[in-house]
């Protein structure tokens, strides 16, 4: 981007009433966790196509993670998946993540792999797998305490595929009795998120289904139990920007696990399909104020055919890129135009930012963050790519398009 470009974006900007350095500074302030899991050979349900130089081992994971945060600025945490990412020195593994520039983030168990859970883990019927369960999430409490991690972020697999199969309610109450177990281990000043997921891999009833449900839970366990939002969960149609706004002012809101949908979980880049949906999300955090002060800003995908380091910028950069927008809003001149019923001038005040070039802008705050202002330019300049496709090969993928463990 040529360099005139930052002073017309600014001068456009301080003309329209925007405090251009309180937006830099915000833009500097953001924190965007990446994923462990994206930084291997992961993907679809159907086939997964190995990468070469794909990560294979949590110690190559944290060192891509680092390496994206360099780039990038605004990356500085790494969220883990529990058993894929297992260690057996964690207070060493922790030490690794902060020698590549980056720490342990949240804490993500897994429910939905292992034969016994096959028809529910923490809502199974059997009481002696549901134990197993609560012991796995247990077990993560205590590996949040020994990384420093302050969020637990679940996400269950727990349904059904038939009317009849199974009690719904019995379900809910064993899920309401695991999670209050649960939450008693969690460590001081830490969180438990709650995900939901619309459909799949049950198809007739999902235990947690919708951010009600999730946000119903919420209520009943305390104030450190919020809701996550995963932007491929739900059913089409759906308005996310609505449910954020609600649950920002219900102070419920936790977290977001980023990604993009054409149709159902499709894990696509982040912004790829729909950027002004993006866009309206990052409105509403920013319009919340101090409301959305504690919400944790995840990356949930799996690269599937484009490169892991590539895509995982290209996901982090729009959710830049969004922000930049949500915050160059001019909210007085937006409010004025509401509360005076000008439909198309308040609507005008938000289309207005979001075909705003911001580019300039983040080029400028990442040169002044001691980055290149340009990170996919100067990830396809750089040799890291080839030179960790030569010392780690191509690594094979586990089943169903997972990581092995």
């Amino acid at each position: 981007m040529d360099e005139k470009y930052y002073p017309q974006l600014v001068d456009r900007l301080s003309a329209r009433g925007i405090d251009v350095e309180a937006v830099k500074t915000a833009l500097k302030n953001q924190r965007i966790e990446t994923p462990s899991w994206g930084y291997s050979n992961s993907g679809t349900r159907f086939k997964t196509f190995n990468y070469p130089g794909a990560a294979s081992t949590i110690h190559e994971k944290l060192q891509d993670a680092g390496y994206v945060h360099r780039l990038t600025g605004v990356a500085p945490s790494v969220a883990l998946h529990i058993p894929w990412d297992k260690t057996d020195d964690w207070v060493a593994l922790k030490q690794y993540a902060a020698e590549q520039g980056v720490s342990i983030g949240a804490i993500n168990p897994n429910l939905f792999q292992d034969d016994q859970y096959k028809l529910g883990s923490i809502t199974n019927a059997s009481s002696a797998i549901r134990e197993n369960a609560i012991g796995h999430l247990v077990e993560c409490c205590e590996i949040m305490s020994q990384t420093g991690s302050d969020i637990l972020s679940l996400w269950f697999a727990d349904g059904t595929n038939y009317a009849g199969q199974d009690s719904i309610s019995r379900r809910k109450q064993n899920m309401e009795d695991a999670l209050r177990e649960t939450y008693r281990y969690l460590p001081p000043n830490s969180r438990m998120l709650i995900e939901y997921k619309f459909f799949e891999p049950a198809f007739y009833v999902t235990d947690l289904a919708d951010w009600g449900m999730s946000y119903a839970t919420a209520l009943k366990l305390g104030e450190n139990a919020q809701v996550l939002v995963d932007l491929g969960h739900h059913a089409p149609g759906t308005n996310i920007a609505h449910i954020v706004a609600f649950l920002l002012d219900e102070r419920r809101l936790g977290g977001f696990h980023f990604n993009n949908r054409r149709y159902a979980d499709d894990d696509l880049i982040v912004g790829s399909v729909n950027p002004q949906e993006l866009f309206e999300i990052f409105f509403e955090l920013v319009d919340a104020g101090d409301k959305s002060a504690d919400v944790a800003y995840m990356i949930d995908q799996c690269f599937n055919i484009e490169s892991k380091i590539e895509g995982m910028l290209v996901s982090v950069i729009n959710c830049q890129t969004a922000y930049a927008r949500a915050l160059i809003v001019n909210r007085a001149r937006l409010r004025e135009k509401q509360m005076n019923g000008d439909v198309m001038g308040a609507h005008r005040e938000l289309l207005d930012a979001f075909e705003t070039d911001v580019r300039p802008l983040l080029a400028q705050i990442r040169l002044e963050l001691g980055r290149d202002p340009d990170p996919l330019q100067a990830f396809r300049r750089d040799d890291y790519a080839q030179k960790i496709a030569e010392e780690r090969g191509t690594a094979a993928a586990g089943s169903g398009g997972y990581p092995t463990s």
